[in-house]
C-alpha cells in the first residue's frame, strides 16, 4: 500500500508539471528531477528492509519498481527526441518521428521472447527474472544490469520498465505525427458554441469519459474516431486534454479504480434518484 502511495504522489507531481508547463523539453527537465528524487527515496526504503518472501520480492521488481523506472526512461527519451528534432518543414519532422517509431519497433522485435512472456502474464521464470543476486548467463541480459546497484536491480526489471516506457513513447510520437498533420487554420475556424462551459474537473476524469463515450459508440452510430470526439470535448468544455492517449494508458494500468470517474457518476446519479424518491 505504501508503494502505491508513493506512485500516486509521483503521478500527481508529474501531472501538475504537465498542467503548468507546455514546453516538452522543460517538462522533461523538471520531471526527471522529481523522478530521480522519488527513485532515491524508494532505494533507501528497500535498503532498510528485507522482503518477507520471494513472492514479495518478485512483486516489487516486476510490478512496483518498473512503474518508477519507466517514467525516468520515458521522460529521458522524450528529452532526447525533442532536443534532437530537426528544424524544418512538416515533411522533415514527420520523417524524424517515423524513424523514432521504427526504433521502438526494433526494441520490441529484439526482446520479442521476453515481451511475449511479460504480456501474456507468464510467471514460470519470475524466480530468475525478478529475484536479486542470481542470474542465468544463458538468459538474455541487459548490460545495464551489471552497471546497476545489484541490491536494487534484477535481471529483467529494467526490461519491464522499458516495455512500459515504450508503450507511452509510442503514443507520444503518434500524437506528434498527428499534430504535424493538423491544419491550424481549420482548427481555429471550428465553430465555437454560444454557451461557454469550462470543464473544472480533472483531465484524467474527462479522458476517462472520452474513452467511455467512444467505446459506447453514441456519436454518429459509432462512426466517429477518438480524435474527433477528443477535439469536440476540448472545444465544448474549453480545455486542452494534452496527451490523452498517454493518460489513458496510465488509467489502464491502475491496480484499482480504473473507472473512478465513471463509477462516481453512477453513484451520484443513483443517490440523486434515491433522494428524489423521498
Amino acid at each position: 500500500m505504501k508503494y502505491q502511495l508513493k506512485i500516486n504522489k509521483l503521478n500527481d507531481q508529474l501531472n501538475f508539471i504537465h498542467l503548468e508547463i507546455d514546453d516538452a523539453i522543460e517538462v522533461c527537465e523538471k520531471a526527471i528531477k522529481i523522478i530521480l528524487t522519488s527513485v532515491e527515496e524508494l532505494k533507501k526504503d528497500i535498503s532498510k528492509r528485507k522482503f518477507k518472501s520471494q513472492e514479495e520480492e518478485i512483486r516489487f521488481f516486476r510490478e512496483i519498481r518498473p512503474q518508477f523506472t519507466s517514467k525516468l526512461i520515458y521522460y529521458n527519451k522524450i528529452y532526447k527526441i525533442e532536443t534532437k528534432k530537426p528544424r524544418g518543414g512538416r515533411r522533415i519532422v514527420r520523417k524524424y518521428y517515423r524513424n523514432e517509431l521504427q526504433k521502438l519497433k526494433q526494441f520490441f522485435d529484439y526482446e520479442l521472447e521476453f515481451y511475449k512472456y511479460y504480456r501474456t502474464g507468464s510467471t514460470y521464470l519470475d524466480y530468475k527474472y525478478f529475484v536479486r543476486g542470481d542470474f542465468d548467463i544463458k538468459l538474455s541480459l541487459d548490460s545495464l544490469y551489471f552497471e546497476s546497484d545489484l541490491q536494487f536491480a534484477t535481471l529483467h526489471s529494467y526490461k519491464v520498465a522499458k516495455i512500459m516506457a515504450h508503450d507511452l513513447l509510442e503514443v507520444y510520437i503518434e500524437d506528434k505525427l498527428i499534430e504535424t498533420n493538423n491544419n491550424l487554420s481549420q482548427k481555429s475556424s471550428q465553430h465555437q458554441p454560444n454557451i461557454n462551459l469550462t470543464w473544472t474537473g480533472s483531465k484524467v476524469a474527462l479522458t476517462e469519459l472520452l474513452y467511455a463515450i467512444h467505446s459506447e459508440g453514441v456519436f454518429n452510430n459509432g462512426a466517429v474516431d477518438l480524435k474527433t470526439i477528443a477535439e469536440f470535448l476540448e472545444s465544448v468544455f474549453n480545455i486542452n486534454l494534452g496527451q490523452y492517449r498517454r493518460t489513458f494508458l496510465e488509467i489502464r494500468i491502475r491496480k484499482s479504480d480504473r473507472t473512478k470517474f465513471i463509477d462516481s457518476l453512477k453513484n451520484n446519479l443513483l443517490k440523486r434518484m434515491d433522494d428524489a424518491d423521498y
